[in-house]
Order: C-alpha cells, then structure tokens, then sequence
C-alpha cells in the first residue's frame, strides 16, 4: 500500500492499493487536473529520485521559509515561525526528508503546525509525525483532509489563540475556514499577518488580491471582500507574507485595507469605464 501524492497540487492521500482516480481537490474549481491528466508519486520516490531538497531560509527575526526545489505541486512557501520558545510551522509543502528534519531539529522542532487552507495541506501528516506535533485546520476545511490523521484539530469559531500572539483567524473566501495567521509580536512587535493565499500579494508589492479560484480566475462576491475587510481592521499587522514568497513590507494592513476597496469597486464597475 502506498500514500499517493497528486503531482498537480502536492496534497497526500491515506494508504491505497492502487492510485486514487482523481485528487477530489483538484477536480474542483479552485484547483484543475493538468491537460495530461491525473499524475500521481510518493513521497518515498520523491526521496529515491534525489531531484528535491528543501532550502531553509531566514526571512527576518523568529522567520524562516522553507521551499522545494525544483518547485513541486502548487509551489507554496512554509514559514516557521519562533517566538518565546514556541515554534509554528505556517502552512505545509509535499517534500520533507531527514536532511529537513535535521535542519529544522536544529532550530528547536515545531511545537505545532496551522492551515491556511486545504491546498496546503500536502503531507502535513508527516510532517506532524516528525516533529510529533499537532495539525490545526478549521472545522469548515474537514471535508478536504484526504489523510486522517488523530494528530488533526479541527478548530471552530473564529479566532484560535494557540501562544500568546499568535492568533489563526478564520476569515474565509478561498475557502470557506479559510484562515490567516495574526503574529502579534513580529516585525518587531508591528505585527505580521501570514495570509497563505486566502490574500495574494500582486506583482507591484503594495496591492493585494482575493479569488475564489486563482487558476480558473474566478473572483469572490462583494459581500464576501466586504467581510475578509472588516475583520482585517481588527488585527495588528504591518507587514504581510503570502504563500509565495511576497511580503508587504511596510503598511501591509492599510494597503489590504485600500485593495479590498478597489476590488469592489471594480466588481461594482466604478473603477474604470470599459
């Protein structure tokens, strides 16, 4: 029996026999099976193969990143964050082997790990079984874990506070737990949001965007921008990292704050006359 991993988004099934027919996430809108159809690994022929490493980073003080390479899946960065000998692990990636174990054991383990949603998912169960920590996804994500796994909570209501400062925050859109992480020490203090995809940073690195699917470019409904944006004036953050690598620096929240304005605007077709 084998774990199978589907090539296109990176996620991790249980045990099988025989490969699944069609990942069940990538079969639906917010993701896409390849025109060359359903194409499936493992984990273990990832490590034979000897094509990937991950690199580890540091990003800023108590951040590190950590990517595959060559890019596998969807491509999402994983942050480990430390703060006040807390170590979380921010979203997940498909590859993880013992030179990653060995490196990450150096920087003190992974007390936890948390979901921004369920295209990250990956081989969280591995991870989680490697560092033997817990996995935290929202309840309304349940649906999508294609590897149950008793090292899974799923959290309810809105907000989740596992350390002091470190706040995940349910706000939905991409999907529906979609959830954004609320550093509240980072950045010196100014605070860090960590937004996965639920909010994409664009290519000029002041503006953000929201989808319901990024691959099918399939925009989320006013109302819905109009909820992501009022729960964000509630949070302390400065500077912002997505899931691939673009960070605010500087003025995160105001800039999230005038690009859900915009989204709406041109959803109402008051941005342009075209």
């Amino acid at each position: 029996m084998d774990k199978y991993v589907c090539k296109a988004c990176g996620v991790q099934y249980e045990n099988s026999l025989e490969k699944p027919n069609e990942c069940i996430i990538c079969s639906e809108e917010r993701q896409f099976i390849s025109s060359k159809g359903q194409n499936w690994t493992t984990l273990e022929s990832m490590i034979k193969e000897g094509q990937y490493k991950n690199t580890i980073n540091i990003e800023e003080e108590g951040l590190y990143s950590i990517n595959t390479c060559p890019s596998f899946g969807i491509g999402q960065t994983a942050y480990l964050i430390q703060d006040k000998n807390f170590n979380l692990l921010w979203d997940c990636i498909s590859y993880i082997d013992e030179k990653t174990i060995s490196k990450i054991e150096d920087l003190g383990g992974i007390d936890a790990i948390a979901l921004s949603h369920p295209h990250y998912y990956s081989s969280q169960v591995e991870w989680a079984e490697a560092f033997n920590a817990p996995i935290y996804i929202h309840e309304d994500d349940q649906e999508w874990v294609m590897r149950p796994s008793e090292r899974i909570v799923f959290w309810s209501g809105e907000s989740l506070e596992l350390k002091e400062g470190i706040i995940l925050h349910r706000i939905g859109g991409h999907f529906k737990g979609g959830t954004v992480l609320e550093w509240k020490n980072g950045d010196n203090q100014s605070g860090i949001l960590m937004t996965g995809d639920i909010i994409r940073v664009v290519a000029d690195l002041s503006w953000v965007s929201f989808m319901y699917s990024y691959p099918n470019f399939i925009p989320l409904p006013e109302t819905t921008v109009e909820r992501i944006s009022t729960r964000i004036k509630e949070l302390k953050f400065a500077r912002l990292y997505d899931a691939f690598h673009r960070v605010i620096k500087e003025e995160a929240k105001q800039n999230v704050l005038r690009s859900a304005t915009r989204y709406m605007e041109a959803l109402h077709g008051t941005l342009f006359n075209s």
